[in-house]
C-alpha cells in the first residue's frame, strides 16, 4: 500500500447526509459525496493487512463476512490513493458488474470484516466503491463496449434483477445474443420497484439500461414469461434459458381481521410509490397511523416512505430482541455484526415523531376493522423467547395477558419472502425444493429440465444484491461452458 499507517493519520469520512428534517420533503437521494482529495485519503485509510477479509466472502455461523463478489478492496482501495481513478475502475468491474448499485443498496459486508473495523472505524469501501464508479461514468471510463464478434447462440434470461442483468452482462459480452424478459414495464427487478428512490434513484438503473443495450442486450418489457410466454416455447426458440425471477412469493401473516382493507405487502407498497407517484394514484399513508409488520430493510423502506407521505404515526413491530449496542462474546469479529442498526427511515421516525419507531418482541394478533370493512385498529401481543417440547427449538411464543390495542388505518407487511412463484416453475418444468427454491445439481445452477438454468434468489432464496450478482455471473460462465464446450468468462 502506498500509505502504510493511512489509518493512523485519517480519521473515517462518510458521505453527509442531508439533515432528516429536510429530506423527507422529497424522494431523491440524500447523501453528499466527498471531494475527489477526501476520497484519496479514505483509500489511504486501508491497512495492506495480511489477511483481506473484506473480499473473503466466508460463510461463517451462517452468516456471510466479507464480499460475496471477492472485490479486490486492497487494491482498488490504493489506486484511488495514487489518484489512479481509472485503473481503479478497471479493478473494481473485474468482479463486480454493477458497482452503481452495491454502492448505494448494499449492506457493505466487506466494512464489518475491514481488519482496521477490530480497534477503530473501518475504511469506507462502499463510500470508495461509489466514487469509483460515479468517476468512471462523469470521465466516460464506463462507457457501452459494443461486441464484435457473436458466437450465433441464443439465450433468454427471465427477470432483469441483478441475478439476471448480471448473467446478462457476461454472456454478451461473450458474443452471444441475449434477449431479457421483464414482466414489468421497466427493466430492473427489485432494484426497480422493491427499493425506494431514496436509496437508489431510477435514472441509475436506467443509465446503466442504456449502455446494456448499446452493448447489444435486448429487453422485452412487459412479458411475464409463464402466463404471456409459455417456457417451452422460449426453450425452442432459444438455445439456453436461465430463470432469475427472484423469490417473489411475500410472506404473510396469518391473524384474525386479515381480510380488512388497508392492508398490503410492503413491495406492493413502495411499488406503488415508485410508479405511480406522479399520477397520485399511490397507495397512501398520509394523515393515517401506519403499522409496518417486519424490522429488516423493506420494513425501514416503508418507515421512511411512509413519513414522506405524511403518515400521522408510525409503528414498526420486530418479533425478535432488541440488539444489543455492541457485539456479544459469541458473535465474533470478523463475522457480520449482529448489534442494533439505526437506519435513515428510523433516523427520520425520531426526527419527526420523537422517538424510534420499533417495538420489539411483539407481533399482530388481530386486525380490527370497522363496519365498512376498514382497517381501525390492530391488537398486539407481546412475545417470549422459549424451547419447543416437540422440536426442541427456541420459538418465540406470546406472553399471556400481554395484549394491547393501537390505532392503524394501514398496515405494511414485511415479513419477507418464501421462494419462486409456482406458475413460472410449472411453465418450464423445473423441481422445486421445500422451500419452494428451484432446485439444481450439486455445486451447479443447472436445473432438472433440459437446456435450463437458475440462479439468484430463484435458486437461494431471499439474499443480498452482491449474492445475485454473483449467481448472474456464476451461471453465465456454466451456460457459456455448456454451449461451447469451454469459457473464458473470468470469475472470480
Amino acid at each position: 500500500m502506498g500509505k502504510i499507517m493511512g489509518f493512523l493519520e485519517y480519521e473515517r469520512m462518510n458521505k453527509k447526509a442531508e439533515k432528516a428534517t429536510d429530506r423527507i420533503k422529497h424522494y431523491r437521494e440524500f447523501h453528499t459525496p466527498l471531494t475527489k482529495r477526501e476520497q484519496e485519503e479514505q483509500g489511504a485509510r486501508c491497512m495492506a493487512c495480511g489477511v483481506p477479509f473484506c473480499q473473503s466472502g466466508a460463510i461463517m455461523n451462517g452468516m456471510v463476512s466479507g464480499c460475496p463478489l471477492h472485490n479486490l478492496v486492497p487494491e482498488w482501495n490504493d489506486l484511488i490513493f495514487r489518484g489512479n481513478w481509472k485503473e481503479a475502475y478497471m479493478r473494481l468491474k473485474k468482479t463486480n458488474c454493477f458497482p452503481e448499485f452495491t454502492s448505494r443498496v448494499c449492506p457493505a459486508p466487506c466494512e464489518a470484516a475491514c481488519t482496521c473495523g477490530l480497534n477503530q472505524e473501518a475504511v469506507s469501501i462502499k463510500g470508495n466503491e461509489y466514487a469509483i464508479i460515479e468517476n468512471a461514468y462523469q470521465e466516460g471510463y464506463a462507457k457501452a463496449r459494443p461486441v464484435k464478434v457473436r458466437t450465433g447462440k441464443r439465450i433468454a434470461i427471465i427477470g432483469s434483477g441483478p441475478a439476471g442483468l448480471a448473467a446478462a452482462e457476461l454472456l454478451n459480452r461473450r458474443g452471444h445474443s441475449v434477449t431479457v424478459f421483464e414482466r414489468e414495464d421497466k427493466p430492473g427487478g427489485l432494484l426497480r420497484y422493491g427499493i425506494p428512490n431514496m436509496k437508489l434513484e431510477k435514472k441509475v438503473i436506467d443509465r446503466k439500461i442504456r449502455i446494456m443495450e448499446e452493448e447489444g442486450i435486448e429487453f422485452v418489457l412487459n412479458c411475464n414469461v409463464g402466463k404471456d410466454k409459455k417456457g417451452a416455447t422460449l426453450i425452442k426458440e432459444y438455445d439456453r434459458v436461465v430463470l432469475t425471477c427472484g423469490a417473489s412469493n411475500p410472506r404473510d401473516i396469518k391473524a384474525k381481521g386479515r381480510e380488512a382493507k388497508g392492508i398490503y405487502f410492503a413491495v406492493d407498497f413502495l411499488k406503488s410509490t415508485t410508479k405511480n407517484m406522479e399520477e397520485g394514484t399511490y397507495i397512501s399513508a398520509k394523515n393515517k397511523n401506519v403499522l409496518v409488520i417486519g424490522g429488516g430493510d423493506t420494513g425501514n423502506d416503508c418507515v421512511g416512505t411512509s413519513i414522506r407521505h405524511g403518515a400521522k404515526s408510525v409503528l414498526q413491530l420486530e418479533m425478535m430482541p432488541k440488539p444489543s449496542l455492541e457485539r456479544n462474546e459469541n458473535n465474533t469479529w470478523p463475522e457480520w455484526p449482529l448489534v442494533l442498526k439505526t437506519d435513515y427511515g428510523q433516523e427520520e421516525a425520531i426526527a419527526v415523531f420523537g422517538k424510534d419507531p420499533r417495538e420489539y418482541q411483539t407481533t399482530v394478533k388481530e386486525f380490527v376493522k370497522d363496519e365498512k370493512g376498514q382497517l381501525k385498529e390492530v391488537v398486539l401481543v407481546k412475545l417470549k423467547s422459549e424451547v419447543e417440547k416437540k422440536s426442541g427449538r427456541r420459538m418465540m411464543a406470546e406472553v399471556p395477558g400481554s395484549e394491547y390495542r393501537v390505532p392503524a388505518e394501514l398496515c405494511l407487511i414485511a415479513a419477507g419472502f418464501l421462494g419462486s412463484e409456482e406458475y413460472v416453475a410449472k411453465s418450464f418444468k423445473v423441481s422445486r425444493n421445500e422451500r419452494t427454491n428451484v432446485s439444481t445439481q450439486e455445486n451447479s445452477y443447472r436445473t432438472n429440465c433440459e437446456n435450463v438454468f437458475v440462479a439468484g434468489d430463484m435458486r437461494r432464496g431471499q439474499s443480498l444484491v452482491v449474492w445475485a450478482i454473483r449467481e448472474g455471473q456464476e451461471v453465465a460462465k456454466e451456460v457459456d461452458a455448456d454451449l461451447m464446450g469451454f469459457t473464458n468468462l473470468i470469475v472470480q
